[in-house]
């Protein structure tokens, strides 16, 4: 009996501290059974986010530079001359640049070309772009600082400017020039908007807005038969645009921050946006294509002695105030 009684009171005594386990220990503390540790939750790698194409544009047009994306044509060539470390990308077609271009320029040719070229270029050292006249070099240019790669078109392109300065012979030659490898990465969203900005100049090489621009005559005709699918914009100074502008144009000055009122613009129109000689017009309209809006520039802008006979105003065009 005493046996049994023995080991009835030893369970008992098992089973009460069993329970005072669960219990608040003296100082507060909680003393709480051991259990196997649980296996922290997985959760998928994350990506980068996609590129935002406004936002991008945005940033261009409000960190615009003093100079504005360009360099004057005889400072240019000064360059050339000296050796300055740089890289000269030529956007005309490959049978003029095979005519004679900027020393060590590489050929790009307007098009896809330049959209399969971006990894290509080194931002290491200034870029700089030339076309004919400015124009197309201005759209390039945009493009271009918006994939990540620092560039400045050259004021009036080969036509209107390099072949105008004097002694510019010495600054050219005939050898091509090459970029190999991948010397820049490229966002895979922007990459892909370039592609579509350059491979969309086929669907307009025979139509009036080729190379995303429009004749003088064209916009005249469309002015005089006030054409409900258009929208004018002039990038000039305010200054400039209440002395004469082009008949139902709007204004927004090409300045830095300008881009906080391109959403005052039309999404259903065609915006023909013009400025002096084309050049700044080229940039605005590649940004606001990159936006999602149907822009063109203007040939030659409103025309001064520099690109004559291109030009509005060269033409014999009117303008009101």
């Amino acid at each position: 009996m005493k046996k049994i009684i023995t080991i009835m009171m030893s369970a008992m005594l098992v089973l009460s501290l069993s329970a005072c386990g669960s219990k608040e220990a003296p100082g507060g503390s909680m003393t709480v059974p051991t259990t196997a540790p649980t296996a922290a939750p997985t959760t998928a790698p994350t990506t980068a986010p996609a590129a935002d194409m406004s936002a991008l544009v945005t940033k261009y047009f409000a960190e615009m530079p003093e100079n504005v994306y360009k360099i004057d044509n005889k400072e240019f060539v000064a360059k050339v001359k000296a050796n300055e470390a740089m890289t000269v990308i030529d956007i005309r077609s490959a049978e003029d640049y095979g005519k004679g271009h900027v020393k060590g320029a590489v050929n790009m040719p307007w098009g896809p070309a330049i959209a399969a070229g971006l990894k290509s270029i080194p931002t290491d050292k200034p870029v700089y772009i030339y076309c004919y006249t400015g124009q197309t070099a201005g759209q390039a240019v945009t493009t271009l600082n918006i994939a990540g790669i620092p560039a400045r078109s050259v004021h009036l392109g080969w036509n209107l400017g390099i072949s105008k300065v004097e002694g510019y012979e010495a600054a050219t030659t005939t050898e091509a020039a090459t970029l190999t490898g991948e010397a820049t990465k490229i966002d895979a969203t922007v990459q892909k908007a370039m592609d579509e900005y350059y491979s969309g100049l086929a669907a307009v090489s025979s139509t009036k807005y080729k190379n995303y621009k429009i004749s003088e005559a064209d916009l005249k005709a469309m002015v005089d038969a006030k054409d409900a699918g258009m929208y004018i914009l002039s990038v000039r100074s305010a200054a400039d645009y209440a002395a004469g502008h082009i008949e139902g144009a709007s204004n927004i000055p090409f300045a830095k921050g300008m881009a906080s009122s391109f959403g005052t613009l039309p999404k259903d129109k065609t915006i023909v946006v013009y400025c002096y000689t084309g050049q700044t017009a080229g940039q605005v309209v590649a940004g606001l294509r990159l936006m999602g809006y149907d822009a063109v520039s203007l040939n030659g802008g409103m025309g001064n002695a520099a690109n004559a006979p291109q030009g509005w105003a060269n033409a014999g065009y009117p303008v009101v105030k």
